[in-house]
């Protein structure tokens, strides 16, 4: 491949990424936006996290996750308490009422992507089902 058509691909694929997961959350009900929502995501996956390593994770810096988590505690999503080790730390945690919003979204989210690939081609559902492994390896840790 070379450079222009990795280029090309790069610029297409970070397009229709951006533009798939802007309708997907469109698709969501009204509540906190996504970026607290990929936070409470990674909380839930996660579980109790110090806010340092959950923004490093989300790759915010640690003032703007503090605000976030802020905005979730205030709702209910999240406790928010300090660190045993370090008392300068706080620890983040999803409550049961956060899990059920992180399912909940996930669950419209799906339903609505389930509906979008029902609509492809068999062709297209193969092709996206091929490239799956090649878009998890952009986004792991290892990469």
């Amino acid at each position: 491949m070379t450079l222009s058509s990795v280029q090309d691909v790069s610029g297409r694929l970070y397009l229709a990424v951006g533009r798939l997961s802007r309708s997907l959350r469109q698709a969501g009900v009204p509540g906190p936006g996504h970026g607290a929502i990929s936070a409470l995501a990674t909380l839930v996956h996660f579980g109790q996290l110090r806010l340092g390593d959950l923004a490093a994770k989300e790759g915010v810096a640690a003032a703007t996750m503090s605000r976030i988590i802020a905005t979730l505690v205030e709702a209910g999503y999240v406790t928010r308490e300090s660190d045993p080790v370090d008392r300068r730390a706080w620890l983040a945690r999803a409550t049961e009422e956060g899990e059920r919003l992180v399912s909940g979204v996930r669950s419209t989210r799906v339903q609505e992507l389930n509906r979008r690939l029902d609509k492809l081609s068999p062709e297209y559902r193969e092709a996206l089902t091929v490239a799956l492994p090649a878009l998890e390896a952009l986004i792991s840790d290892d990469s």
